[in-house]
C-alpha cells in the first residue's frame, strides 16, 4: 500500500511539472520573441517613397512632401561605415564594370598629347618703315593676303627724304670739289633702303620724288595689318607681320609629371580632325628648359612641313609619342575613365567584395598618364578590383547613401538645396544644408564660359525635345550640342580646371552621341541620364554666367532616381513626358 502512493506522489508531481512547462515555457518564449521584436523594432529605419535619402529612426512625415514615412529596407551585414551596397539592378541599368589592377605594360608605350598650330616664329617676318611720312597708299588690303618679295606694299610721302633728295642733287654737283659729302649724302640714302637705282635716277633727272614705294623685303602671309592708309609713321614703325607658312610649329603642355618621358629627336605622330584619316610625321625639336609657373607645364614643339598649307594656325591636333621610360612595365595602370577628380583629390571607387556589388572610396596619387591610363603611384595594390565604367553613377549612389563621395569627404546624407525650400521646415532645411556640397567653382575665364554656355543651351533645348517625346528633335539638338562641344578651347584652361574639362569632355561627348544616333525616346533618355551627370559637374565648377536649376525626380531611371538641368525653378521633368510631368524637385540652385 505504502509503495503505491509514493508511486502515485511521483506520478502526480510529474504531471505538474509537465503542465508547468507547457503553461509557463511557451509563455517564456513568446516573451523572449517579443522582447526581440522590440530591439528589432528600435533599429528600424524610416524613410519616404519620394524621397530616398531621408532616413529617420522613428516613423513620421516626410520633411520634404509630408507623405507619411516608410520602413526602410535592412542594411547589409558586415558593411564598414564608408562601404554602400548597389541592386543588381542598378549595376546593369548604369552598365558598371570593373577591371582588377595588376602590373602590366603600358599599351604600347604611347603617350597622347593636346597642341595647337602656331606660326614658326623663326621664319616670321615684320615689315618696317625706314623713314617717317604719311601713307598715301597702302596696297595690303586685308590680313591672310599672300605677297612676294619685292612686290610693292605702300607708298609714303616722307618731308625728311624730299629734303635728302634735294641734298644729293646740289652735293652731285659738287661731286668733284667735295667727294666726301657726296658719298655722305648717297650713303644716308642707301640706309632708308633707297637701292642704287633710285638714287642714280634722283642723280640723273635731278628731280625730286614726292612719293616712295616701300617693297616687300620678304615672302609669306599677311598676318596682322599695324596701320592703316592715311596714317602718319615714325621711321623704324612696323607697318605688316608677315609669316611664312612653309613650316609651322605644334606646341604641346607637358605636365610637370610628364617631363621624363620626353627627349628631342622622339618621333611624334600629329592627327587632326580636319584631316581624320591622315597621320603626319615630326620629329621633337625643342622642349622649353623653363617650366611655366602658372600651369606647371612645359612647352614641347614639333616642326611640320606645311609647303601644302595642310596646316592652320590655331588648329587643334593630337600628337601620339613613344615613352622613353624605360620601366614602363613595372607600375600600376588604370584607365582614365575609373579616375573622379575634385580639388587636388583623385579618388578610384573600390569593389570591396569580389561576390557582392559592394563599394566603397578610395583615394589614390597619380603618376604619369599614358596614352588612356594613368600610373598609380599610391593607394591600390595588385589585386584591387575597381569602377572602371559607370564611375559617377556609383558615386552619385554614395552621396544618396550618404557614404563617402567624390564630393562628401566625411560621409553623411547630402542634399543641395537652400533653406525653407518646397515647404521644407527650418529644422529639416537646417539638418540638410549643413550637409550641402558642391563641386568647387573655378575661376576660368568669360570666354570659355561663353562657349560652355552654347553647350549647355543645346542641352536645354534636347530636354525640351524629351518632355514633348520629340524623338527627331532630340536628335538634332544633341547633333548641334556636340558641334558646340568641339568649338570648346581647351587652351583657355589651364592646371586643374584643364584636369577637370578633361575628365568631363569625353563622357559628355560620348552619352551626347549615343542620343544623335537614337531615334527610340527610351533610349535617349537612358543616355540624357548620364549626359546630365556629366554635365551639372561641368556647370558648377565652371559656370555659365546665369542662375541654374539642378532638379531630380526620385522615379525616373527605374525608382533609382536621375537629375537634370534646368533655367527655371518650376519642375518640368524630361524623364516621363506627361505622364508624370510635374514630379520631381529642385536639389540645387548653382548662382
Amino acid at each position: 500500500m505504502k509503495n503505491n502512493k509514493i508511486v502515485i506522489y511521483i506520478g502526480l508531481l510529474a504531471v505538474g511539472l509537465l503542465l508547468g512547462w507547457f503553461l509557463f515555457g511557451g509563455s517564456s518564449k513568446e516573451e523572449a520573441d517579443h522582447n526581440h521584436n522590440e530591439v528589432t523594432q528600435t533599429n528600424q529605419m524610416w524613410t519616404c517613397s519620394m524621397h530616398p535619402q531621408i532616413m529617420q529612426p522613428e516613423p513620421g512625415d516626410c520633411p520634404i512632401c509630408g507623405m507619411d514615412l516608410i520602413p526602410a529596407e535592412a542594411g547589409a551585414d558586415g558593411l564598414t561605415a564608408d562601404q554602400f551596397k548597389l541592386t543588381a539592378n542598378a549595376m546593369a541599368l548604369a552598365n558598371i564594370q570593373t577591371i582588377v589592377v595588376g602590373n602590366g605594360s603600358v599599351e604600347n608605350g604611347i603617350i597622347k598629347l593636346s597642341g595647337k598650330i602656331a606660326e614658326n616664329e623663326e621664319a616670321n617676318a615684320v615689315q618696317v618703315s625706314y623713314f617717317s611720312g604719311r601713307i598715301e597708299r597702302l596696297n595690303i588690303s586685308f590680313t591672310g593676303e599672300e605677297v612676294r618679295k619685292g612686290q610693292l606694299l605702300a607708298t609714303i610721302y616722307s618731308p625728311e627724304l624730299y629734303a635728302a633728295q634735294q641734298e644729293l642733287i646740289t652735293a652731285a654737283s659738287l661731286k668733284e670739289s667735295q667727294p666726301a659729302l657726296y658719298k655722305a649724302v648717297r650713303n644716308k640714302l642707301k640706309l632708308w633702303k633707297l637701292s642704287e637705282n633710285q638714287i642714280n635716277q634722283i642723280e640723273e633727272t635731278g628731280k625730286v620724288k614726292e612719293n616712295f614705294p616701300v617693297y616687300a623685303t620678304v615672302s609669306g602671309t599677311v598676318t596682322e595689318k599695324l596701320v592703316e592708309q592715311g596714317d602718319y609713321i615714325k621711321q623704324g614703325q612696323p607697318l605688316l607681320k608677315i609669316a611664312n607658312l612653309n613650316t609651322v610649329w605644334a606646341n604641346f603642355d607637358v605636365y610637370e609629371n610628364q617631363i621624363e618621358l620626353f627627349k628631342k629627336g622622339q618621333e611624334v605622330k600629329i592627327i587632326t580632325n580636319a584631316y581624320p584619316n591622315k597621320q603626319f610625321k615630326g620629329k621633337v625639336d625643342f622642349i622649353d628648359p623653363i617650366l611655366n609657373t602658372k600651369t606647371r607645364t612645359v612647352d614641347l614643339r614639333v616642326v611640320l612641313n606645311n609647303k601644302e598649307t595642310i596646316f592652320k594656325p590655331g588648329m587643334f591636333v593630337t600628337a601620339a609619342i613613344e615613352s622613353s621610360k624605360t620601366n614602363a612595365n613595372e607600375v600600376i595602370m588604370i584607365p582614365s575613365s575609373a579616375v573622379l577628380w575634385t580639388g587636388e583629390r583623385s579618388v578610384v571607387y573600390l569593389k570591396s567584395n569580389p561576390n557582392e556589388p559592394v563599394f566603397e572610396l578610395k583615394e589614390v596619387a597619380l603618376g604619369n598618364k599614358i596614352g588612356d591610363n594613368y600610373e598609380v603611384l599610391e593607394g591600390l595594390f595588385v589585386g584591387n578590383e575597381i569602377v572602371t565604367n559607370g564611375t559617377f553613377t556609383v558615386d552619385a549612389a554614395a552621396q544618396l547613401q550618404g557614404k563617402k563621395s567624390m564630393m562628401n569627404k566625411q560621409g553623411g546624407k547630402t542634399m543641395s538645396g537652400h533653406e525653407g525650400h518646397l515647404g521644407m521646415d527650418n529644422n529639416a532645411s537646417k539638418k540638410e544644408s549643413d550637409h550641402t556640397h558642391m563641386n568647387e567653382r573655378l575661376k576660368v575665364s568669360e570666354k570659355f564660359q561663353e562657349q560652355l554656355k552654347e553647350v549647355y543651351n543645346d542641352y536645354i533645348n534636347l530636354k525640351d525635345a524629351l518632355v514633348k517625346e520629340d524623338s527627331k528633335g532630340s536628335s538634332q539638338n544633341a547633333t548641334s550640342l556636340l558641334s558646340n562641344l568641339g568649338n570648346t578651347d581647351m587652351k583657355l584652361l589651364k592646371d586643374e580646371a584643364h584636369n577637370h574639362w578633361m575628365s568631363l569632355i569625353d563622357e559628355i561627348k560620348s552619352s551626347t552621341t549615343s542620343i544623335a544616333g537614337s531615334q527610340d525616346i527610351k533610349t535617349q533618355r537612358n543616355h540624357f541620364k548620364h549626359l546630365s551627370s556629366y554635365l551639372i559637374k561641368a556647370v558648377q565648377i565652371f559656370g555659365v554666367n546665369e542662375k541654374v536649376y539642378v532638379e531630380f525626380c526620385p522615379m525616373a531611371d527605374n525608382n533609382n532616381g536621375a537629375y537634370w538641368l534646368s533655367k527655371e525653378e518650376k519642375v518640368i521633368n524630361p524623364y516621363f513626358g506627361e505622364a508624370m510631368l510635374t514630379c520631381g524637385e529642385v536639389k540645387q540652385v548653382i548662382e
